[in-house]
């Protein structure tokens, strides 16, 4: 519980006792590379912490994967259409690296958000930055120019940039894999 719980401090100090009924809420879970944790047309029932490890999100579209976030140590990943709206996911959440996560059931999760004002407003304040990263990533494909978007990816994802491949964050900033070997090369040489 060493990162996700360093990560939610972070945001906002948790009491004792809520570490605690948090805590008690989670179970460990060991993944290998590229297993999915959430599926298009499926419904998980949980929402996981990375305690290690790396994930990406993506949707299928045409049959081309289109990478949409990217999640490390301390974050919590799961289907926003399952939490919110209680719909089979749109999108996919793969492993990237073998991970190591702290499952909750969503059913907890929602009740913890119900009754824990220190939870409840983590849970505002990650949502919030999420909501931040998303808006200004939009804006930044819709006017940068590609070696822009790489600088901003970068200074975003630090951790991202060397652990997965290059096809992953050139979907993500929607630019060619040899655009992306270019600027890589460039920022490199």
């Amino acid at each position: 519980m060493t990162y996700t719980l360093q990560h939610i401090n972070a945001l906002v100090p948790l009491s004792p006792e809520t570490e605690r009924e948090l805590c008690a809420c989670l179970t460990p879970f060991r993944f290998p590379k590229r297993h999915l944790l959430v599926e298009k047309g499926k419904r998980t029932g949980a929402a996981y912490f990375i305690e290690r490890g790396i994930t990406r999100s993506y949707w299928l579209v045409d049959g081309e994967e289109i990478t949409t976030s990217f999640a490390a140590e301390g974050s919590i990943v799961f289907s926003m259409d399952e939490f919110y709206y209680d719909k089979p996911s749109e999108e996919y959440v793969e492993t990237l690296e073998e991970t190591e996560t702290w499952r909750i059931g969503l059913e907890d999760l929602h009740r913890l958000f119900r009754t824990n004002l220190e939870l409840a407003n983590w849970g505002r304040i990650i949502h919030q930055n999420e909501y931040h990263r998303l808006h200004r990533s939009h804006k930044e494909r819709l006017t940068l120019p590609a070696a822009q978007r790489y600088e901003a990816f970068c200074w975003q994802f630090p951790e991202v940039v060397q652990r997965v491949q290059l096809g992953y964050i050139a979907s993500y900033l929607g630019i060619t894999l040899p655009t992306l070997s270019r600027l890589r090369g460039k920022r490199n040489g």
